[in-house]
């Protein structure tokens, strides 16, 4: 019976150890590609945060106070 039960043992460490197997030239080129693409994403996702900080800025700069008595003008 223990050795019905360590062939057992040795088939499924086996099935386990093909699951495992490492990655294929395939999934590799796919995690390349995937992180690339997060990259460039994150990098937009900066450059937008930045312009509308930017466009911010110079909306305020733009406006600047107004003088007292005077109507704001939009």
């Amino acid at each position: 019976m223990t050795e019905n039960r360590s062939d057992a043992r040795l088939k499924a460490e086996l099935v386990f150890g093909k699951l495992q197997a490492p990655p294929s030239a395939r999934d590799r080129a796919f995690e390349e590609i995937n992180a690339v693409r997060a990259a460039g994403a994150e990098k937009v996702q900066r450059l937008r945060e930045a312009r509308l900080a930017r466009e911010l800025q110079d909306k305020a700069t733009l406006k600047g106070p107004s003088e007292p008595g005077l109507p704001e003008t939009s």
